[in-house]
C-alpha cells in the first residue's frame, strides 16, 4: 500500500512552494546580495542566461530562486542553511526554510558559511547572526521562545507518533486478541463541494447536509487529502474545512492518519497539529481558556508554556486543529454569542464557545480548523464560515478490492475472497462502507477457513454484526468450547451487561465511559474480544484517566438495539416509543437522536426471522415472546410507511425494511410508498439503492423514482438496473453528463416496466444522447424520454429519429433548453414529417418536443359503401402537428417552410407565431396555401403583419375552400386561420328542407363561394380611412361569412355606414360584432332603422357605456337543393317565419326627444317582440313617451327597463300602462329600479297582474294607485310587498276593496303593519262579502295576503301567525269573530293565545251554518294532557267531527259541525258542576259520547297516554260508529303498551284509514294487529311506516290484506322487509285491483325481490302512486319495472330515488315511461343513470302533459345532456318544479336551461344547487328569468359564481338565490 503523501523530493517541493511568497518578498529588498550569493551555488552560464534583460527586482529574485531550486535538493538545502545562519529572517519564514533544509550538523553549516562568506559581501543591515554587534537585541529575546516552541514541536511529534503512528499500528497487529474496526488504511474517496454555494443556502430547506450543491451547479470534484490544505497562506484569515461522511466511512481513521503523516513531516505547512474528539470533550463540565484546551487536553509543554503559547499566537497560520465527530457533541452548539463578543485569551469559555471562536477567527486567527461529522445540518455559525466542504464517500469498487487484498494478503484464498465479493452485489454494496468492509472480511475469513468450498455470507448489516460477535467469541474460546449456542450461554451475562451499557450510554448521550461505569466482568469480556477500546482521557492538567468506548459508534448502537429486544424490562409500548422513526427527527431532516444513526436499522434487522433463534438464546424466552417483540417493530414500520416522508426518511425506511428480509412487509410498505419516491439534494450510496430496489421490487404496483440534485456513484445505476417495478425514472442534476448517460444506458434493459425516462438539467451532449437513445431503442415499452436542459446542441437528427421510429410505444421526446440552432430545428421539422410514427413537433424558443403515435394504427371504421369497396387499398391517415414558435424565422425562410409543409400530405395544425415572416413571408405562405393540406389551424401571430398582410389573409377566405375562420388583430399581433376538419368523404346527408326556386344569377354567385360558413374576427386594429376602404373591398367579396367581428377598430359613424352598404351582400351572415368602435347616438338611430331595412336581423344589442357594444344576430339561412338537374350544389335563402326580434339599448344617455325618435323608428320594425332599455337613465317624461307607443308596437311581448331610478310618480305611470294598452298582462316594478312589462299576443280577455315590490309606496300614493287600478277593473294579482303602506295605507286600501268586482289576490307583505292594522283587516274580512281568505304573519317574513272573489265561494279562511297579540288584542279578536258569519277555517299559530283565551275563542266561533275547522298552535299544547285538551275541545259549540293532537308541532285541531238546534252551553256547564269528584270521570265519558257522537277523524301524534286516557280511547272513542280515520303515531301508552290499543282496534269496524307509523311495533304486536285488520272490512288506507317490521311481520300482514278488496293505499316504508316478506306481499298485490298508492321506500330487498314486486304491480291497473326509493333494487329491477310500466296507465307519481340504477336500467326505464302519460311527479335522483338514459328520458318528456315535478338530483348530468333535457322541458306544459342539484352542469348547461325557461309558463321552482355554474351561466339565467314572471325561485347555492356578481344579480331579481 502507498501512503497518501511521500516524504522525499515532493515534500521538499511542497515546502519550497509554501515558503516562496514570503521569501520573494524578503529578498526583493536585497537583490544584489542574492545575486552575489547565488554565484557560489550556480554556474555563471546559467546565471547569465536566466537573468538576461530582467530589470525588475522582484522578478529577478524569483528567477534566481527558480534556478537554485532546479539545481537540485542538495544545492537548495545548502542555500537555505546559509540563508538562515547569515540573515535575520522572520521567525515563521526561518522555520519553513529550516524544515525544508533539514537539521544537518554544525560542521556542515560552518563549512557552507565559510565557502560563501569568503567572497560575498554583506550589505548594511544584513549582517550574520553571530557577528551582530548589539548585546541585547530582538533576536536575543526571540531565540528562547523559538527554542521552546521547537522543543514543544518535537514533543508533539513524538506524542502523535506514539498515539497514532505506524508503531502503534504494528503493535496492534501483533496482538493475539481481535480488535474490532482496527482496519488497515486504504485511501478514501473524497469529493469536494462548493462551500460558497452552501453559504447562499442558509435559509433554504435541505433534504440533508449533503444538499449543499444545487442540481444546476458543477459536479463535485474528487480531491486528495493534500488538496484540502493546498491554499494555506499567511493571510491572517482562519480557514475552516468541513468533512462529512456517513457512519463507518473512515472519518476518525482518516484524522489519525493525517496526524500520523504530519508527524512524519508530510505536511510542512503546519508546525503544530492538535486533535480533539468531541466524544471526549463531552466529559468536560467546566469552562476553559484556549491555552488550557491546547495544553491540558492535548499535550503540556515540558517548560516555558507561556513562551510556547505566545509563539502559537504569533504563528497561528502554521497551526492545524482537528475536531473529530461534531455529530457526537452532546451539548448545544450555538455560536450566536460568539459573533457578539470579543473574547480575551484569558477568558474561560465552554467548548462550544471555544469551537465557535476558533472557526470565526477570533482565537488563533489564521489557523486551519478541520471538522468531521456525520451528515447532519451544520450549526448556523459554521455554515457561514466554512471555506471548503467535502464528503468522505468511503470506498469505491477499486478501493474495496485493494482493502480486501491487503486484509487477505497472508492467506492463500485471497483471490477466492475477492471473487466471492465481486459476485455478491448486495454484500459488495455493504463493503463500500469501510467499517462494514472490515466486518465482512472478518466473517468471510472465518467462513473460508472453516468451509473452503461453500460459503454463505449474511445478507444484512445486522446479521453481519451478529456473526462478527460470534466469531470473536469463537476465536478466543476455540472450537473446544462448544457450538455457538454453548458459547452464547457461557457469555450471556457479559453480553447482557454490555447491552445495558450501550443503551444507557445512548440514552444519556454518553459515548466515553470511566472504569466505574463498567462492571468488571463486562470490561474483561469486551476488552478480550476487542469490543471496547481504552485510551487516556484528559479533563484538566492533572493526571489523565482511563476512558473506555465502543470501538465504533455503530457497535454501541447494535448492542443498544439488542438490549431492547432481549430485555425483560422492555415492554412493547416502550419498544414502540424507542423505535418511532417519526420522532427521530426534530425538523424536516435533522435527527433528534444524533447518536442513533443506525439504531433503528439494527432494531429492524433483529426483527427478522433469521435472528429469532439468536434472540431466544440471549433472552431465555420462547419463540412467541421474541416474535411478539419483533412484530411490534414490523407494525411500526407499516404505520410509518403510511405517513408523509421526505427523501432521507424514505431511504431509512427502506434500509429498515431491507434489514427485516420480510418479503410480505416489503410488499406492504412498497404499496404504501408507491407515490413517495422523490429524492432531492442528498447523496445516495449503492447500499441505499439496494435497499430502495428491494422495497420497490417487492411492491405489486409500478412506481416512479425521482432523483433531483442527488449525488450518486455510477455503481448506483448498476444496482438500479435490477429494479423491475419502476415505470417512471427521473434524474435532474448538472452532475450528470455523458458518462452518467452511458452508465444509465447499460442499466435500462433490466427495467422491463419503464415507460418514462427523464434525464434533465444535466450536462449531456449530443454524444451522450446518441448512446442513451441507442439503448432506449431496445426498450420497446418506453413511452416518453425527457432530455431537456442539457448541452445537446446539434444532434444527429436523422439517425436519432430513425432509432425513435423503431420504438412502437414511444409517445414523447423532450429536447427543450438544449441550445438547438435554427438550422437544426428546420432539419428536425423535415425529419419529423418523414418519420412515420411522429405526430407533432412543438418548438417554442428553447422548448423542443416531439410527439409520436405511441401505438400501432388501426384502420378507421368505414363511413359508407365507397369506403367498404376500397378499404383494402386505403392506408390509415397520419396527421402531423407542426409548431415553430419564436424561432427567428424571417421572409428568407418562407420558401423552405412552404417546401416542408407541402411535403406532408396531412397536417393538422401549423403554428408559426412569434417569428419575423412579415407581409412578404406570410404572402408567400398564403399563396401556396391551396397546395398545403392543413385540417385545423394555421397560426401566423406576432409576425410583424401590416394592413396589407391582413388583406392577404382575408383574401384567402375566397381562395381556400376549407377555410372556417380568420382571426386577426394588429394590436395583439394575432393572425390565425382555422379550417374544417378533413374527412375522407365530406358530404353529409342533406337536411330535409323545402325547395325554393332560384334564378341563374343567384346560383352563379353562390357557386363561387366556399361550401361552408366562415368566420372573420378582425379586432383591435386602429384602421385609418384608407385602410378601411381596402378592408371593405376585401370583405365585400367574402360572401360566405357567417360571423364577422370588427370590434375595437375605431370605425366611428362613417365606417359603420360604409360597412352597412355591402352588408346585404353577406347573405350567410349570422353574427356581426362592432364593439368599441367610438360610435355616437346617431349610429344608434341608424342601426335601429336597419331593423326595418334588413329583415334578416334577429337581435340587436347596443350599448354606449364605458365599453361600447354593437352585436347583431341574423336568422339562419336554409340550404336547399336546386330543382334543376344540372345543379348539384346547395343554395341559401332566407326563411320568412313569424319569429320574434329583439332590440336592446343600454348605458346610453337619451332625452325625451331621443326616446320619441327611437320609438318612431321601432314602430316601423316588423316582428319586434322584445325591447330592453336598461341602464339609460330614462326620466319620467321619457318613460311616459315610451308608454304612449306601446299600442303601436303590435308584436311586442316584453319591455324591460332595468338599472333605471324610478320615482313613485313613474311607478304609477307604469301601472297606468295597463289602461293604455290592452295587451299588457303583467307590470312588474322592483326596488324602484327595474321594470318589466309583459304583453300578450292578442287583445282577448286575459288576467292581468301588477307587482310593485320595494318601491317605497306609502299612504300618499295609495289613493292614486287604487284609482288607476279601478279604471278598467282590478287586476287578478296585485303585489305591493316590501313597501311602506303602514296601518293607514292598509285602511285606505281596504276602503277600495269592497268595490273590487273580480277575483283578485292582494299581497301586502312587509308593509309595517301592526296588530291594530291586523284587527282592522279582520273587521273588514268579517263584514266583507267578497273576501274569501286572509293570511297574516307579523314575524320576520311579515306576510299579509288577501284573496277576493266575485263568485259565490263558500270558503272563508282566516290564518293568523306570530302576531304577538296582547290580551286586549285577543279580546277584540273574539268580538270580531263573533260577528263573522260563514267562517269555514280558522288557523292560529303562535299568537300568544293562552288556554283561557282559547276557551273564549271557541265560544266566539258559533255563527257558522256549515262545518268549521279550528287549528291552534301554541307551546302549551305539548304540555297539556290529552284529557285537558279534550275538555278544551268540548268548549267548542256544535259537534266535534275531528280531533288532531300533534305535540311535536304543538298543534291542536278541531273539526266542528253545527246542529240546527245548538245546545246551551250554560246548562251543560252547570250539569257538570253538579257531579261529585268520585263520579266526575263517568260524567266526562258521557260528555265524550255526547260531543263526539259524529267524530270521523282522530289523529294523535307524539302523545303519551296513561291508564285513564288509554281506557277512554279504547272503550269510548274507537268504537264510535262514525269514526273513519284513526292515526296514532310516534306515541306511547303507559304502562300497558301498544298491545292494549291493538286489541281496541278490533272494534273499529267502520274504519277506512289506519295510521300507526313510527310506533315501534314489536314482533308480538303484528299478529294481534292482523286480528284487528280482519275486523276492518272497509279499510282503504293502511300506514305502518318506520316500525321495524321484518319479513315475518310483512308476511302476516300480507295474509290479512288478502281479503281487503277495498284497499287503496299501503305504506310500509322504512321498515326491515327483505325478499321473503316482499315476495309474500307481491303475491297478495295480484288480487288488489283497487290499489292506488303503495310506499315501500327504505327497506332492504334484493333485485330478486324487486323483480317479483314489479311483476305483481303490473296487475294493479289503478295504481297512481308508486314510491320505492332507497331500496338498492339495481338495474335488474329497473328493467323489470320498465316491462310493467305500460300496464300502469293511471300512474301519476313515481319515486325511485337512490336505487342503484345504472345506465342499463335507466335507459330501459326512460324508454318505458312514455306509456304513463298521466305522470305528474318523477324522482330518479341519486342514481347514476348515464347520459344515454338522460337523453332517452328527454325524448319522452313531451308525452307528459301533466308532469308537474321532476327530481334528477345527483344523477351525473353534464352540459351535453342538458341540451336534450332543456328541449324536453320546453314541451311539458304543466311543469312546476325541476330539481337538478348536485350534478355537473356548467355554464353551457345553465345557458341551455335558461333558454328554455320562457317556454315553461307554469314553472315555479328550478333547483341547480351544487353544480359548476359560473358567471356566464348565472348571467344568462338572470336574463331569461326576467321573461318568466311565474317563476318564484331559481336556487344556485354553492356554485362557483363570483360573490360580487351574485349580489348584483340578486339585487336585480331576488328570485335568484345564491
Amino acid at each position: 500500500m502507498q501512503p497518501p503523501f511521500r516524504n522525499d523530493d515532493l515534500d521538499l517541493e511542497a515546502a519550497i512552494a509554501s515558503a516562496r511568497p514570503q521569501l520573494v518578498e524578503f529578498l526583493s529588498h536585497h537583490p544584489d546580495w542574492l545575486l552575489t550569493t547565488s554565484r557560489c551555488f550556480l554556474p555563471a552560464v546559467a546565471l547569465r542566461a536566466g537573468l538576461d534583460g530582467i530589470t525588475d527586482h522582484r522578478e529577478k529574485v524569483s528567477v534566481l530562486l527558480d534556478l537554485l531550486e532546479k539545481a537540485g535538493p542538495a544545492t537548495w538545502k545548502q542555500f537555505a542553511q546559509y540563508l538562515c545562519m547569515e540573515c535575520d529572517l522572520p521567525l515563521d519564514l526561518e522555520i519553513q526554510l529550516m524544515s525544508s533544509a533539514g537539521e544537518g550538523n554544525s560542521s556542515q553549516k560552518q563549512e557552507a558559511c565559510r565557502d560563501v562568506s569568503a567572497w560575498s559581501s554583506v550589505p548594511k543591515g544584513f549582517a550574520r547572526r553571530r557577528h551582530r554587534s548589539s548585546s541585547v537585541s530582538d533576536k536575543d529575546v526571540k531565540q528562547p521562545r523559538l527554542d521552546s516552541a521547537e522543543k514543544y514541536r518535537h514533543l508533539l511529534i513524538n506524542y502523535i507518533c506514539q498515539r497514532y503512528g505506524s508503531k502503534r499500528a504494528a503493535e496492534a497487529q501483533e496482538q493475539t486478541q481481535p480488535l474490532a474496526f482496527n482496519q488497515a488504511f486504504v485511501n478514501l474517496v473524497i469529493r469536494q463541494s462548493k462551500a460558497s454555494r452552501l453559504k447562499e443556502k442558509t435559509d433554504k430547506p435541505r433534504e440533508d447536509m449533503a444538499s449543499a450543491p444545487e442540481p444546476e451547479e458543477c459536479a463535485d470534484t474528487a480531491v486528495k487529502v493534500s488538496d484540502l490544505f493546498r491554499n494555506v497562506v499567511p493571510s491572517g484569515a482562519t480557514k475552516v474545512i468541513f468533512l462529512f461522511g456517513k457512519p463507518g466511512t473512515g472519518k476518525t481513521v482518516l484524522m489519525h492518519r493525517i496526524c500520523q503523516k504530519w508527524a512524519e513531516g508530510v505536511l510542512p505547512q503546519f508546525l503544530f497539529t492538535f486533535l480533539f474528539e468531541f466524544r471526549q470533550l463531552n466529559l468536560l463540565k467546566r469552562k476553559l481558556t484556549l491555552k488550557e484546551l491546547l495544553f491540558d487536553l492535548f499535550l503540556q509543554p515540558e517548560d516555558s508554556p507561556d513562551a510556547v503559547f505566545q509563539y502559537l499566537l504569533e504563528n497561528a497560520w502554521r497551526i492545524l486543529i482537528i475536531f473529530d465527530g461534531l455529530d457526537e457533541f452532546a451539548a448545544n452548539m450555538d455560536g450566536s454569542s460568539s459573533s457578539k463578543r470579543d473574547p480575551a485569551l484569558t477568558s474561560r469559555m465552554s467548548i462550544s464557545e471555544l469551537f465557535a471562536d476558533l472557526c470565526h477567527g477570533k482565537l488563533l486567527p489564521g489557523c486551519t480548523v478541520l471538522v468531521t461529522s456525520r451528515p447532519k445540518r451544520l450549526p448556523d455559525f459554521l455554515l457561514n464560515t466554512v471555506d471548503l466542504l467535502a464528503e468522505i464517500w468511503g470506498f469505491d469498487h477499486e478501493k474495496v478490492e485493494e482493502y480486501v487484498g491487503h486484509y487477505f494478503h497472508q492467506h492463500s484464498f485471497k483471490e477466492q475472497a475477492i471473487a466471492h465479493l465481486k459476485n455478491n452485489t448486495k454484500v459488495l454494496s455493504l463493503c463500500l462502507i469501510p467499517a462494514l468492509c472490515y466486518v465482512v472480511c472478518i466473517c468471510l475469513e472465518y467462513l473460508l477457513l472453516k468451509h473452503q468450498m461453500s460459503v454463505e455470507l449474511p445478507q444484512t448489516m445486522t446479521q453481519f454484526y451478529i456473526k462478527m460477535l460470534l466469531i470473536f467469541i469463537n476465536k478466543q474460546q476455540g472450537e473446544c468450547a462448544g457450538g455457538e449456542e454453548t458459547q452464547l450461554n457461557c457469555n450471556k451475562k457479559a453480553i447482557l451487561g454490555l447491552c445495558d451499557l450501550a443503551l444507557k450510554g445512548l440514552e444519556d448521550k454518553k459515548l466515553v465511559f470511566y472504569v466505574g461505569d463498567i462492571p468488571e466482568h463486562v470490561k474483561e469480556f469486551a476488552s478480550l474480544h476487542g469490543l471496547l477500546t481504552v485510551f487516556e482521557v484528559k479533563t484538566s492538567g492533572t493526571r489523565p484517566e482511563a476512558g473506555y468506548a465502543f470501538v465504533h459508534l455503530s457497535l454501541q448502537e447494535f448492542f443498544a438495539a439488542l438490549c431492547l429486544m432481549i430485555s425483560k424490562r422492555v415492554d412493547k409500548n416502550y419498544l414502540k416509543k424507542k423505535f418511532s422513526l417519526k420522532s427521530k427527527w426534530t425538523s424536516k431532516n435533522e435527527a433528534k437522536t444524533e447518536f442513533m444513526e443506525s439504531f433503528h436499522i439494527f432494531l429492524s434487522g433483529l426483527s427478522s426471522q433469521e435472528c429469532r433463534v439468536f434472540l431466544m438464546l440471549l433472552a431465555e424466552e420462547d419463540e412467541a415472546w421474541v416474535q411478539d417483540k419483533q412484530d411490534t417493530i414490523l407494525q411500526s414500520l407499516k404505520k410509518l410507511a403510511a405517513t408523509h416522508l421526505t427523501g432521507p426518511k424514505v431511504i431509512e425506511l427502506c434500509h429498515c425494511t431491507f434489514e427485516t428480509q420480510d418479503l410480505k412487509l416489503a410488499q406492504h410498505i412498497g404499496s404504501l410508498l408507491n407515490f413517495k419516491y422523490e429524492f432531492k439534494n442528498f447523496r445516495l450510496t449503492p447500499l441505499d439503492m439496494s435497499a430502495l430496489v428491494f422495497v420497490v421490487n417487492s411492491g405489486q404496483d409500478l412506481t416512479c423514482l425521482d432523483f433531483a440534485g442527488c449525488l450518486m456513484d455510477i455503481d448506483c445505476l448498476e444496482v438500479l438496473a435490477g429494479c423491475r417495478n419502476v415505470e417512471h425514472l427521473s434524474f435532474r442534476s448538472r452532475r450528470y453528463g455523458d458518462d452518467f448517460a452511458a452508465a444509465l444506458s447499460k442499466s435500462l434493459r433490466g427495467m422491463g416496466s419503464l415507460k418514462k425516462l427523464e434525464l434533465t438539467g444535466g450536462s449531456v451532449t449530443a454524444e451522450g444522447m446518441t448512446v442513451l437513445v441507442q439503448a432506449s431503442s431496445q426498450c420497446s415499452q418506453l413511452e416518453e424520454i425527457n432530455l431537456q436542459d442539457n448541452r445537446i446542441r446539434d444532434p444527429e437528427v436523422k439517425s436519432v429519429l430513425v432509432l425513435f421510429s423503431r420504438m412502437e410505444k414511444l409517445k414523447k421526446i423532450d429536447l427543450s433548453n438544449n441550445g438547438l440552432s435554427l438550422n437544426t430545428v428546420l432539419i428536425l421539422a423535415k425529419e419529423v414529417i418523414a418519420c412515420q410514427n411522429a405526430t407533432e413537433l412543438r418548438v417554442r424558443g428553447d422548448t423542443v418536443m416531439i410527439y409520436f403515435s405511441g401505438s400501432s394504427r388501426k384502420v378507421p371504421r368505414s363511413l359508407d359503401l365507397r369506403w367498404e369497396e376500397s378499404k383494402e387499398h386505403v392506408t390509415p391517415t397520419r396527421f402531423v402537428k407542426l409548431c415553430l414558435q419564436h424561432c427567428s424565422l424571417s421572409s428568407q425562410h418562407a420558401k423552405e417552410i412552404v417546401a416542408i409543409l407541402q411535403s406532408c400530405p396531412c397536417l393538422s395544425e401549423v403554428d408559426l407565431s412569434g417569428n419575423k415572416l412579415g407581409d412578404e413571408g406570410c404572402h408567400c405562405l398564403l399563396e401556396n396555401l391551396p397546395w398545403i393540406s392543413i385540417s385545423k389551424e394555421l397560426d401566423l401571430s406576432q409576425n410583424c403583419l401590416s394592413v396589407n398582410g391582413i388583406c392577404s389573409l382575408l383574401k384567402s377566405v375566397n381562395t381556400v375552400q376549407k377555410m372556417l375562420e380568420v382571426q386577426v388583430s394588429l394590436c395583439r399581433q394575432t393572425a390565425v386561420l382555422r379550417f374544417t376538419e378533413d374527412r375522407e368523404f365530406a358530404s353529409l346527408p342533406p337536411r330535409e328542407e323545402p325547395v325554393f326556386s332560384t334564378d341563374d344569377q343567384q346560383y352563379g354567385e353562390e357557386n363561387q363561394t366556399p361550401t361552408g360558413p366562415q368566420k372573420i374576427r378582425l379586432t383591435d386594429s386602429p384602421f385609418q380611412a384608407s385602410d378601411l376602404e381596402k378592408l371593405c373591398a376585401v370583405l365585400k367579396e367574402c360572401r360566405s361569412i357567417s360571423e364577422l367581428d370588427l370590434s375595437n377598430n375605431y370605425l366611428r359613424d362613417e365606417g359603420l355606414l360604409q360597412l352597412f352598404q355591402f352588408l346585404p351582400n353577406l347573405k350567410m351572415l349570422r353574427s356581426l360584432k362592432l364593439n368599441d368602435n367610438q360610435i355616437s347616438l346617431n349610429s344608434v338611430f341608424f342601426l335601429a332603422q336597419s331593423l326595418s331595412t334588413l329583415e334578416r336581423i334577429k337581435t340587436m344589442n347596443l350599448s354606449l357605456g364605458h365599453t361600447q357594444v354593437v352585436h347583431l344576430t341574423f336568422w339562419e339561412r336554409i340550404r336547399v337543393r336546386s330543382t334543376s338537374r344540372w345543379r348539384s350544389s346547395f343554395l341559401a335563402h332566407p326563411k320568412h317565419e313569424a319569429k320574434g326580434r329583439c332590440f336592446r339599448l343600454s348605458d346610453c344617455t337619451v332625452d325625451p326627444e331621443d326616446v320619441t325618435r327611437l320609438c318612431q323608428i321601432l314602430t316601423q320594425c316588423p316582428q319586434l317582440t322584445e325591447i330592453d332599455l336598461s341602464g339609460n337613465s330614462l326620466s319620467d317624461q321619457s318613460i311616459e313617451r315610451l308608454l304612449r307607443f306601446l299600442p303601436h308596437l303590435c308584436h311586442l311581448t316584453l319591455l324591460s327597463i332595468r338599472n333605471n331610478k324610478l320615482s313613485p310618480c313613474c311607478t304609477v305611470l307604469l301601472i297606468n300602462s295597463i289602461n293604455l294598452c290592452e295587451r299588457i298582462r303583467l307590470v312588474e316594478v322592483r326596488s324602484s329600479e327595474n321594470a318589466f312589462l309583459h304583453l300578450g299576443a292578442s287583445t282577448r280577455s286575459q288576467k292581468t297582474s301588477c307587482r310593485l315590490m320595494d318601491c317605497a309606496i306609502g299612504q300618499g300614493q295609495t289613493d292614486e294607485l287604487c284609482r288607476v287600478l279601478e279604471q278598467r277593473g282590478w287586476p287578478a294579482e296585485v303585489d305591493l310587498s316590501r313597501n311602506q303602506l303602514g296601518d293607514e295605507g292598509l285602511r285606505c286600501l281596504l276602503d277600495h276593496l269592497h268595490r273590487v268586482p273580480v277575483t283578485c289576490s292582494l299581497n301586502l307583505s312587509c308593509n309595517r303593519i301592526s296588530q291594530d292594522g291586523v284587527l282592522h283587516l279582520i273587521n273588514a274580512f268579517a263584514t266583507s262579502g267578497n273576501t274569501t281568505e286572509v293570511q297574516v304573519s307579523l314575524c320576520s317574513k311579515a306576510t299579509l295576503i288577501i284573496k277576493l272573489t266575485s263568485r259565490g265561494d263558500p270558503r272563508k279562511i282566516l290564518r293568523l301567525a306570530e302576531c304577538n297579540f296582547h290580551p286586549e288584542h285577543l279580546e277584540k279578536l273574539c268580538l270580531l269573530l263573533e260577528k263573522c258569519a260563514g267562517l269555514t277555517e280558522y288557523i292560529s299559530s303562535n299568537n300568544n293565545v293562552t288556554v283561557q283565551a282559547a276557551e273564549r275563542l271557541l265560544h266566539s266561533l258559533r255563527k257558522n251554518p256549515g262545518p268549521l275547522k279550528i287549528s291552534i298552535e301554541e307551546p302549551w299544547v305539548c304540555k297539556e294532557s290529552v284529557t285537558n285538551l279534550l275538555e278544551l275541545a268540548f268548549q267548542a259549540c256544535g259537534n266535534v267531527t275531528e280531533i288532531t293532537i300533534c305535540k311535536d308541532k304543538t298543534l291542536f285541531q278541531l273539526g266542528v259541525s253545527f246542529p240546527r238546534c245548538p245546545e246551551k252551553l250554560e246548562s251543560v256547564t252547570c250539569r257538570l258542576n253538579l257531579y261529585k269528584p268520585e263520579i266526575k270521570q263517568a260524567c266526562f265519558y258521557q260528555r265524550v259520547h255526547e260531543k263526539c257522537a259524529q267524530l270521523q277523524e282522530l289523529r294523535w301524534s307524539h302523545v303519551e297516554l296513561h291508564n285513564d286516557e288509554a281506557e277512554m280511547l279504547v272503550r269510548i272513542l274507537l268504537p264510535l260508529p262514525e269514526l273513519k280515520k284513526f292515526g296514532f303515531t310516534s306515541s306511547s301508552i303507559m304502562p300497558t303498551g301498544i298491545d292494549y290499543l291493538i286489541m281496541g282496534l278490533q272494534k273499529c269496524q267502520a274504519i277506512e284509514e289506519l295510521n300507526l307509523g313510527d310506533m315501534k311495533l314489536s314482533s308480538s304486536a303484528v299478529p294481534k294487529l292482523v286480528l284487528g285488520l280482519r275486523e276492518m272490512p272497509s279499510l282503504k288506507r293502511l300506514i305502518l311506516n318506520h316500525n321495524s317490521i321484518g319479513n315475518d311481520g310483512c308476511s302476516r300482514l300480507a295474509e290479512a290484506l288478502r281479503n281487503m278488496r277495498y284497499m287503496e293505499e299501503i305504506n310500509l316504508s322504512h321498515n326491515k322487509i327483505g325478499d321473503p316478506g316482499l315476495i309474500n306481499l307481491a303475491a297478495v298485490l295480484l288480487e288488489m285491483q283497487n290499489l292506488k298508492r303503495i310506499d315501500l321506500s327504505g327497506n332492504s330487498p334484493s333485485p330478486a325481490g324487486g323483480e317479483k314486486l314489479m311483476e305483481a304491480l303490473a296487475y294493479c291497473n289503478l295504481i297512481e302512486e308508486l314510491l320505492l326509493s332507497r331500496n338498492a333494487f339495481g338495474d335488474r329491477t329497473a328493467v323489470k319495472l320498465a316491462l310493467c310500466l305500460p300496464h300502469m296507465t293511471n300512474l301519476k307519481i313515481l319515486y325511485l330515488q337512490n336505487n342503484n340504477i345504472g345506465p342499463a336500467g335507466g335507459m330501459e326505464l326512460a324508454r318505458a315511461l312514455v306509456a304513463c302519460v298521466l305522470l305528474e311527479e318523477i324522482s330518479l335522483s341519486e342514481n347514476s343513470l348515464g347520459e344515454g338514459s338522460i337523453h332517452a328520458l328527454s325524448e319522452g318528456l313531451p308525452r307528459f302533459e301533466h308532469l308537474r315535478k321532476i327530481d334528477l338530483k345527483l344523477c351525473g348530468i353534464t352540459d351535453d345532456a342538458s341540451k336534450s333535457l332543456s328541449h324536453g322541458f320546453r314541451q311539458c306544459p304543466s311543469m312546476e318544479e325541476i330539481t337538478l342539484s348536485w350534478n355537473a352542469l356548467g355554464d353551457g348547461g345553465a345557458q341551455e336551461l335558461a333558454s328554455a325557461l320562457p317556454g315553461m309558463e307554469k314553472l315555479k321552482m328550478l333547483d341547480l344547487e351544487k353544480n359548476r355554474i359560473g358567471a356566464c351561466g348565472a348571467t344568462k339565467l338572470a336574463e331569461e328569468l326576467a321573461k318568466c314572471p311565474e317563476i318564484q325561485c331559481v336556487r344556485l347555492w354553492d356554485n362557483p359564481v363570483p360573490k360580487g356578481l351574485a349580489e348584483n344579480l340578486t339585487s336585480q331579481d331576488p328570485r335568484l338565490c345564491f
